[in-house]
């Protein structure tokens, strides 16, 4: 469309796809990318530890949408126009190859964050889309034909008015309520789902292994049986309480119920899930027939750390000298009780590192599913972490932004 003004308000990974797809689908349009912040796409600038974790190698749609708690079905078909293989061609074909790792996600082959970005930002240069930073909205007027933004910089309002035609808010998510108010449509519950912290890591004060921190179990099954909720996969003890893949893909599920909860609850731990309890009795009943003299405490089974084997021993009332041959069964039981079902109270939580996602935003309901745009208002669309979808750990986050971005993006000037 001729003379459009587009706007993105929000410069990170969901706002830059939008802004490109935009300028490629409507190249007569004018499209504008504003930025609070004196920098852009800095999400992707620390995601994987600084290599940026693009997406994951799932390219079955009903596979994929598996790993969102919030968005499953919402998300499936908006897969079907842009998807994971999708997203690795596009960037392929911008000259940046991707690797898969061995746990699926996928990284640029540099392992830097910044061929992302600069991959981006030459996008959005040869499209001759402008980038303003250190430009925050103070409010958004609908008008007769289009919208007013007021802008402010560095936090103070200087009045100054930009006119769009279209809207694309790309902002993330925010961590309470009260900050979405500025957007139109925000007002009440069926509009806007409480936004409430998810992939978090769990802590847990008095917990005895907490002297273990940097011990790691490549597969545990981590419970909340208040919530019968679950998850397996990697442990990390840390100097807090826990973290590691299964801890928050866990804390992703059961980000709500936690949050009702203030965070104080029971999680268990089976360190050994791969047996069940009679598997694991006649393990240990063998190794006691064929090492009778050797030392409970110091030979760790199971291929458990020795640290965590030596703990969990002297938790179950294990003394350092006692050996097999006069291992009490009484005292065997509490020690197969923990390999299996360790109890930690929790209470509070910690981000993981810098890359907290939000449960919660722009309720799915509030919005078209097929264009992105606002049921309420039109020439308002969303993209991004700001809608009600939520991913686990291992790129889909990113994937929800790339697709969300470029469905919104597309179907903006229409």
């Amino acid at each position: 469309m001729s003379g459009l003004k587009i706007v993105v308000i929000g410069g990170g990974a969901a706002g830059f796809f939008g802004a490109i797809a935009a300028a490629e689908t409507f190249p007569n349009a004018t499209v504008t990318i504003l930025e609070k912040n004196n920098s852009v796409l800095n999400k992707v600038r620390i995601s994987g530890g600084g290599r940026c974790n693009v997406t994951h190698a799932c390219f079955d749609h009903r596979k994929l949408v598996k790993n969102y708690p919030r968005g499953e079905s919402f998300l499936r078909p908006l897969l079907k126009r842009f998807d994971a293989s999708a997203t690795v061609a596009w960037f392929e074909k911008r000259g940046v190859p991707l690797k898969t790792e061995a746990d699926g996600r996928m990284f640029p082959v540099t392992d830097s964050s910044e061929t992302i970005i600069n991959c981006l930002l030459r996008e959005t240069e040869r499209l001759g889309i402008s980038i303003r930073t250190r430009c925050g909205v103070a409010s958004l007027t609908p008008t007769e034909n289009g919208w007013e933004l007021v802008l402010f910089n560095d936090g103070s309002n200087t009045g100054s008015v930009l006119q769009a035609d279209r809207l694309l808010l790309a902002v993330g998510g925010y961590p309470q309520t009260p900050s979405y108010r500025w957007i139109p449509g925000l007002d009440h519950a069926e509009t806007l789902m409480a936004p409430v912290p998810s992939l978090f890591t769990f802590n847990t004060p008095g917990n005895p292994l907490l002297a273990l921190a940097g011990v790691s179990v490549s597969d545990a099954l981590v419970k909340i049986p208040t919530f019968k909720h679950e998850y397996r996969g990697p442990v990390l003890v840390t100097h807090w309480g826990f973290s590691g893949p299964a801890v928050l893909k866990l804390s992703a599920w059961a980000a709500r119920e936690l949050a009702n909860c203030q965070y104080k609850f029971e999680c268990r731990i089976n360190w050994i899930p791969l047996l069940n309890e009679t598997q694991i009795r006649e393990q240990i009943q063998a190794f006691r027939q064929a090492h009778p003299k050797k030392q409970v405490a110091s030979q760790a089974l199971f291929s458990l750390p020795n640290r965590l084997w030596t703990a969990l021993a002297t938790e179950a009332g294990i003394d350092e000298g006692v050996r097999w041959g006069e291992f009490p069964a009484k005292v065997q039981n509490r020690l197969i009780n923990l390999l299996t079902n360790s109890s930690f109270q929790v209470s509070g939580k910690s981000t993981f590192k810098e890359e907290f996602v939000t449960c919660g935003g722009v309720a799915l309901s509030a919005i078209h599913p097929e264009t992105l745009e606002s049921r309420q208002h039109k020439g308002l669309f969303f993209a991004g972490e700001v809608l009600d979808v939520d991913g686990i750990t291992g790129g889909f986050n990113f994937q929800n932004a790339w697709t969300t971005g470029y469905v919104a993006g597309q179907q903006i000037g229409l």
